[in-house]
């Protein structure tokens, strides 16, 4: 994949503070970026299979906007990036025992999450929604609806997702995957009745299997802030992405990515 490039105005000004930063100490104010710093190489947890945030193209490349997001933070502190995928819920535990030095993969910003692990962000709100081809299931208002012991729901393990499905559908039949490549699988084989996913995924799915018969509930259910997930205790790291994400957003940089990934399909040819 051709590399991200920052435009001049942002790596000259984050370069130049990294550089800054750097001789005041950072084994002080953030051992998570004077580790970075130190090898020159910066750590990115993602799952690698969840378009169009991240997923694996036919070449084995991971791309996506969370990917090009990782390729501006790698630039700005002036290392190269290195991604390593992992199943999503290997993510968090991977983080904290600091086998990576972030998370960037369509993670929602929860409660029970932010107990363990600090966030940036959010750079994307999302919702669920459902992938099917049951008419009933995406004529649905409600995810309460499917609340039935006859409905087959698989959603990605360790997700909010199955955390929808338990609290709000506790009687339909849940099936988690490791990723949602076999989920969306599922759907196509009439394996399951429905997808609950981000509504990106189901988009997605949508445009990737045009003749499959999938319908979609694109309306979202619910209010997903998708954040970056940091090390905890370590404020200083916080504090440069968070302010780097703002750089993003106010620069429109965040903006156009959204536009390439989530309006405009044209990368789908590189998965098949």
């Amino acid at each position: 994949m051709k590399r991200v490039k920052l435009f001049f105005v942002l790596l000259l000004v984050w370069v130049f503070t990294s550089a800054c930063a750097h001789m005041m100490g950072f084994e002080k104010t953030s051992p998570t970026i004077h580790r970075i710093l130190q090898r020159g190489e910066l750590v990115v947890g993602t799952a690698g299979n969840m378009p169009p945030l991240n997923m694996t193209d036919k070449k084995g490349e991971i791309i996506g906007l969370e990917v090009d997001m990782a390729h501006y933070f790698a630039g700005a502190m002036g290392v190269e990036l290195n991604l390593v995928k992992k199943p999503f819920s290997e993510l968090l535990p991977a983080l904290e025992a600091g086998e990576v030095d972030m998370v960037i993969s369509g993670m929602t910003i929860t409660p029970e999450r932010n107990l363990k692990v600090a966030f940036a962000g959010p750079y994307i709100i999302s919702g669920k929604a459902f992938l099917t081809k049951d008419k009933f299931i995406a004529s649905a208002k409600e995810a309460s609806e499917l609340n039935l012991s006859k409905f087959r729901i698989v959603a990605l393990e360790s997700s909010t997702s199955e955390t929808l499905v338990k609290e709000i559908m506790p009687t339909a039949k849940l099936i988690t995957t490791k990723n949602y490549d076999a989920a969306v699988e599922m759907v196509l084989q009439d394996k399951v009745d429905a997808l609950v996913a981000d509504y990106q995924i189901c988009l997605v799915s949508l445009l990737r299997y045009p003749d499959q018969g999938l319908v979609s509930v694109i309306s979202p259910f619910t209010y997903e802030p998708l954040g970056i997930a940091l090390p905890a205790g370590d404020p200083h790291l916080l504090n440069w992405v968070n302010n780097f994400l703002n750089t993003l957003k106010k620069s429109d940089e965040l903006d156009k990515l959204r536009a390439r990934w989530i309006m405009d399909g044209s990368w789908l040819k590189e998965l098949q």
